[in-house]
Protein backbone atom coordinates (compact mmCIF):
# COMPACT_ATOMS: atom_id res chain seq x y z
CA UNK A 1 0.00 0.00 0.00
CA UNK A 2 1.38 3.06 -0.88
CA UNK A 3 2.18 5.38 1.92
CA UNK A 4 -0.15 8.41 2.42
CA UNK A 5 1.06 11.90 3.34
CA UNK A 6 -0.74 14.56 4.35
CA UNK A 7 -1.10 18.12 2.62
CA UNK A 8 0.61 20.86 4.29
CA UNK A 9 -2.01 22.70 6.74
CA UNK A 10 -0.38 26.19 6.18
CA UNK A 11 -2.40 25.44 2.86
CA UNK A 12 -5.24 26.49 5.00
CA UNK A 13 -3.97 29.75 5.68
CA UNK A 14 -4.58 31.31 2.04
CA UNK A 15 -8.41 31.50 2.26
CA UNK A 16 -8.64 31.91 5.93
CA UNK A 17 -6.75 35.28 5.34
CA UNK A 18 -8.55 36.38 2.26
CA UNK A 19 -11.85 35.51 3.90
CA UNK A 20 -10.96 37.82 6.69
CA UNK A 21 -9.38 40.65 4.80
CA UNK A 22 -12.35 40.59 2.44
CA UNK A 23 -14.87 40.70 5.35
CA UNK A 24 -13.00 42.91 7.38
CA UNK A 25 -13.20 45.38 4.28
CA UNK A 26 -17.15 45.36 4.48
CA UNK A 27 -17.45 45.82 8.11
CA UNK A 28 -14.78 48.91 7.88
CA UNK A 29 -17.03 50.62 5.27
CA UNK A 30 -20.32 49.91 7.53
CA UNK A 31 -18.98 51.47 10.55
CA UNK A 32 -17.28 54.33 8.34
CA UNK A 33 -20.16 55.42 5.71
CA UNK A 34 -23.19 53.09 7.49
CA UNK A 35 -23.90 51.92 3.80
CA UNK A 36 -27.61 50.50 2.86
CA UNK A 37 -27.31 46.84 3.87
CA UNK A 38 -28.71 45.87 0.58
CA UNK A 39 -25.49 46.35 -0.90
CA UNK A 40 -25.19 42.57 -0.47
CA UNK A 41 -27.99 42.10 -2.86
CA UNK A 42 -26.94 44.21 -5.17
CA UNK A 43 -23.19 43.72 -5.40
CA UNK A 44 -24.03 39.80 -5.43
CA UNK A 45 -26.50 40.48 -8.52
CA UNK A 46 -23.82 42.51 -10.31
CA UNK A 47 -20.98 39.97 -9.38
CA UNK A 48 -23.50 36.35 -10.05
CA UNK A 49 -24.74 37.84 -13.83
CA UNK A 50 -21.27 38.24 -14.67
CA UNK A 51 -19.98 35.29 -13.63
CA UNK A 52 -22.98 33.12 -15.09
CA UNK A 53 -22.35 35.07 -18.10
CA UNK A 54 -18.70 34.44 -18.60
CA UNK A 55 -19.37 30.63 -17.85
CA UNK A 56 -22.50 31.17 -20.82
CA UNK A 57 -19.89 32.17 -23.12
CA UNK A 58 -17.04 30.01 -22.41
CA UNK A 59 -18.09 26.66 -22.18
CA UNK A 60 -18.66 26.85 -25.44
CA UNK A 61 -16.02 28.52 -27.20
CA UNK A 62 -13.26 27.97 -24.87
CA UNK A 63 -11.81 25.22 -26.55
CA UNK A 64 -12.27 27.17 -30.21
CA UNK A 65 -10.11 29.87 -28.71
CA UNK A 66 -7.51 28.21 -26.96
CA UNK A 67 -6.78 26.25 -30.46
CA UNK A 68 -7.00 29.10 -32.60
CA UNK A 69 -4.54 31.27 -30.94
CA UNK A 70 -2.76 28.95 -28.18
CA UNK A 71 -3.08 28.51 -24.21
CA UNK A 72 -0.50 31.66 -23.80
CA UNK A 73 -0.79 33.90 -26.27
CA UNK A 74 -2.77 37.83 -27.01
CA UNK A 75 -5.55 35.96 -28.69
CA UNK A 76 -6.95 34.69 -25.48
CA UNK A 77 -6.14 37.32 -23.28
CA UNK A 78 -8.32 39.32 -25.46
CA UNK A 79 -10.69 36.95 -25.22
CA UNK A 80 -10.39 36.85 -21.01
CA UNK A 81 -9.99 41.00 -20.99
CA UNK A 82 -12.76 41.67 -23.01
CA UNK A 83 -15.75 39.45 -21.24
CA UNK A 84 -14.22 41.08 -17.80
CA UNK A 85 -14.97 44.37 -19.20
CA UNK A 86 -18.08 43.73 -20.49
CA UNK A 87 -19.51 41.34 -18.38
CA UNK A 88 -18.21 42.21 -14.31
CA UNK A 89 -17.60 46.07 -15.30
CA UNK A 90 -20.08 46.49 -17.40
CA UNK A 91 -22.78 44.64 -15.34
CA UNK A 92 -21.89 45.95 -12.28
CA UNK A 93 -22.45 49.42 -13.34
CA UNK A 94 -25.79 48.76 -14.98
CA UNK A 95 -27.12 47.28 -11.31
CA UNK A 96 -25.43 50.54 -10.00
CA UNK A 97 -26.87 53.20 -12.05
CA UNK A 98 -30.62 50.51 -11.29
CA UNK A 99 -30.26 50.96 -7.63
CA UNK A 100 -29.18 54.45 -8.17
CA UNK A 101 -31.53 56.13 -9.78
CA UNK A 102 -35.19 53.63 -8.26
CA UNK A 103 -33.62 55.58 -4.83
CA UNK A 104 -32.01 52.16 -3.61
CA UNK A 105 -28.44 53.14 -3.39
CA UNK A 106 -26.29 56.20 -2.77
CA UNK A 107 -23.14 58.00 -2.83
CA UNK A 108 -22.22 56.70 0.75
CA UNK A 109 -22.60 52.87 -0.82
CA UNK A 110 -19.83 53.52 -3.37
CA UNK A 111 -17.01 52.12 -1.30
CA UNK A 112 -19.02 48.79 0.48
CA UNK A 113 -20.85 48.01 -3.40
CA UNK A 114 -17.18 47.87 -4.27
CA UNK A 115 -15.92 45.46 -1.56
CA UNK A 116 -19.10 43.50 -2.20
CA UNK A 117 -17.95 42.77 -5.25
CA UNK A 118 -14.55 41.89 -4.26
CA UNK A 119 -15.90 39.78 -1.42
CA UNK A 120 -18.33 37.36 -3.41
CA UNK A 121 -15.38 36.82 -5.70
CA UNK A 122 -12.56 36.49 -3.33
CA UNK A 123 -14.10 35.39 -0.09
CA UNK A 124 -17.57 33.83 -0.84
CA UNK A 125 -16.58 32.19 -5.09
CA UNK A 126 -12.94 31.44 -4.19
CA UNK A 127 -12.12 30.88 -0.67
CA UNK A 128 -14.63 29.58 1.46
CA UNK A 129 -14.90 26.65 -1.56
CA UNK A 130 -10.94 26.17 -1.27
CA UNK A 131 -11.39 26.54 2.49
CA UNK A 132 -13.80 23.61 2.75
CA UNK A 133 -12.04 21.49 0.69
CA UNK A 134 -8.59 21.90 2.13
CA UNK A 135 -10.26 20.80 5.69
CA UNK A 136 -11.67 18.11 3.88
CA UNK A 137 -8.07 17.20 2.37
CA UNK A 138 -6.36 17.78 5.80
CA UNK A 139 -9.33 16.06 7.78
CA UNK A 140 -9.57 12.57 5.49
CA UNK A 141 -5.63 12.28 4.92
CA UNK A 142 -5.32 12.07 8.05
CA UNK A 143 -6.61 8.76 8.51
CA UNK A 144 -5.73 6.10 7.14
CA UNK A 145 -8.52 4.16 5.55
CA UNK A 146 -8.96 3.01 1.86
CA UNK A 147 -10.64 6.51 1.46
CA UNK A 148 -7.75 8.50 2.19
CA UNK A 149 -5.60 6.32 -0.40
CA UNK A 150 -7.52 6.71 -2.80
CA UNK A 151 -8.30 10.99 -2.08
CA UNK A 152 -4.23 10.64 -1.97
CA UNK A 153 -3.93 8.94 -5.40
CA UNK A 154 -6.13 11.28 -6.72
CA UNK A 155 -4.27 14.70 -5.50
CA UNK A 156 -1.29 13.54 -5.93
CA UNK A 157 -1.74 13.41 -9.61
CA UNK A 158 -4.02 16.31 -10.42
CA UNK A 159 -2.98 18.34 -7.40
CA UNK A 160 0.78 17.52 -6.57
CA UNK A 161 1.52 21.27 -5.52
CA UNK A 162 -0.41 20.45 -2.29
CA UNK A 163 2.25 17.93 -1.07
CA UNK A 164 5.39 20.33 -1.84
CA UNK A 165 7.59 21.10 0.97
CA UNK A 166 7.20 23.62 3.87
CA UNK A 167 9.26 26.20 1.68
CA UNK A 168 7.45 25.77 -1.45
CA UNK A 169 3.88 25.81 0.07
CA UNK A 170 4.96 28.62 2.15
CA UNK A 171 5.89 30.31 -1.20
CA UNK A 172 2.92 29.74 -3.41
CA UNK A 173 0.40 30.42 -0.50
CA UNK A 174 1.96 33.75 -0.08
CA UNK A 175 1.66 34.70 -3.77
CA UNK A 176 -1.73 33.08 -3.74
CA UNK A 177 -2.74 35.56 -1.44
CA UNK A 178 -1.09 38.69 -2.67
CA UNK A 179 -3.36 37.38 -6.02
CA UNK A 180 -6.24 37.81 -3.96
CA UNK A 181 -5.38 41.17 -2.48
CA UNK A 182 -4.70 42.36 -5.95
CA UNK A 183 -8.55 40.85 -7.02
CA UNK A 184 -9.71 42.73 -4.12
CA UNK A 185 -8.24 46.10 -4.89
CA UNK A 186 -9.45 46.22 -8.25
CA UNK A 187 -13.10 44.98 -7.72
CA UNK A 188 -12.85 47.86 -5.42
CA UNK A 189 -11.83 50.41 -7.53
CA UNK A 190 -14.38 49.74 -10.71
CA UNK A 191 -17.29 49.32 -8.78
CA UNK A 192 -16.58 52.58 -6.75
CA UNK A 193 -16.46 53.90 -9.63
CA UNK A 194 -19.74 52.67 -11.33
CA UNK A 195 -21.19 54.27 -8.09
CA UNK A 196 -20.02 57.45 -8.46
CA UNK A 197 -20.51 57.23 -11.72
CA UNK A 198 -24.48 56.40 -11.58
CA UNK A 199 -24.53 58.91 -9.01
CA UNK A 200 -22.79 61.96 -10.13
CA UNK A 201 -23.90 61.38 -14.08
CA UNK A 202 -20.49 61.22 -14.78
CA UNK A 203 -20.03 59.19 -18.00
CA UNK A 204 -16.09 59.20 -17.66
CA UNK A 205 -15.95 57.45 -14.67
CA UNK A 206 -17.63 54.55 -15.72
CA UNK A 207 -14.77 54.77 -18.84
CA UNK A 208 -12.26 55.16 -16.20
CA UNK A 209 -13.78 52.24 -14.83
CA UNK A 210 -14.05 49.93 -18.33
CA UNK A 211 -10.48 49.20 -18.78
CA UNK A 212 -9.45 48.15 -15.72
CA UNK A 213 -11.61 44.94 -16.49
CA UNK A 214 -9.42 44.34 -19.14
CA UNK A 215 -6.56 43.01 -16.06
CA UNK A 216 -7.95 39.81 -16.83
CA UNK A 217 -5.77 39.92 -20.39
CA UNK A 218 -2.52 38.87 -18.05
CA UNK A 219 -4.16 35.66 -17.37
CA UNK A 220 -2.55 33.12 -19.72
CA UNK A 221 0.49 34.26 -18.97
CA UNK A 222 0.82 33.61 -15.39
CA UNK A 223 2.39 30.66 -16.00
CA UNK A 224 5.42 32.38 -17.80
CA UNK A 225 6.72 33.70 -14.57
CA UNK A 226 4.12 33.51 -11.51
CA UNK A 227 6.04 36.13 -9.76
CA UNK A 228 6.07 38.93 -12.02
CA UNK A 229 2.47 38.06 -12.92
CA UNK A 230 1.73 38.85 -9.36
CA UNK A 231 4.17 41.98 -9.03
CA UNK A 232 2.16 43.17 -12.43
CA UNK A 233 -1.40 42.29 -11.41
CA UNK A 234 -0.72 43.93 -8.07
CA UNK A 235 0.79 46.99 -9.37
CA UNK A 236 -1.79 47.63 -11.68
CA UNK A 237 -4.09 47.05 -9.44
CA UNK A 238 -3.50 49.36 -6.49
CA UNK A 239 -2.88 51.82 -9.70
CA UNK A 240 -6.55 51.43 -10.03
CA UNK A 241 -7.35 52.19 -6.42
CA UNK A 242 -5.46 55.15 -6.93
CA UNK A 243 -7.14 56.40 -10.53
CA UNK A 244 -10.56 56.06 -8.52
CA UNK A 245 -9.48 57.95 -5.70
CA UNK A 246 -8.47 60.76 -7.39
CA UNK A 247 -10.90 60.33 -10.40
CA UNK A 248 -14.04 61.34 -7.90
CA UNK A 249 -11.82 63.77 -6.30
CA UNK A 250 -13.66 66.70 -7.69
CA UNK A 251 -17.05 65.86 -7.16
CA UNK A 252 -16.22 64.48 -3.57
CA UNK A 253 -14.72 67.98 -2.68
CA UNK A 254 -17.58 69.70 -4.07
CA UNK A 255 -20.04 67.48 -2.28
CA UNK A 256 -18.20 68.78 0.82
CA UNK A 257 -18.27 72.51 -0.33
CA UNK A 258 -22.03 72.40 -0.91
Amino acid sequence: MEIVQNIDPIFILQPVIVIIIASGLIVFWYFKRRFHKEIWLYSLLAYGAAIALKYAVQIPTIAVVTDTFGAHSFGLGFYYGLQTVGFEVGLAFVVAWWAVSHGKLAEKDAEAYGSGLAFWENAAFLSALSLVNLVAYYSILSGNGSLAQTLYTQLNTNAPGLFAPASEALRSVALGTVERLSSIMIHFAWGYLCIMAAVHHKKRLFLIALPMGFIDFLVPFAQNSIVLFEAVFFGLSFLSVVVAWYATKQVRMHELAV
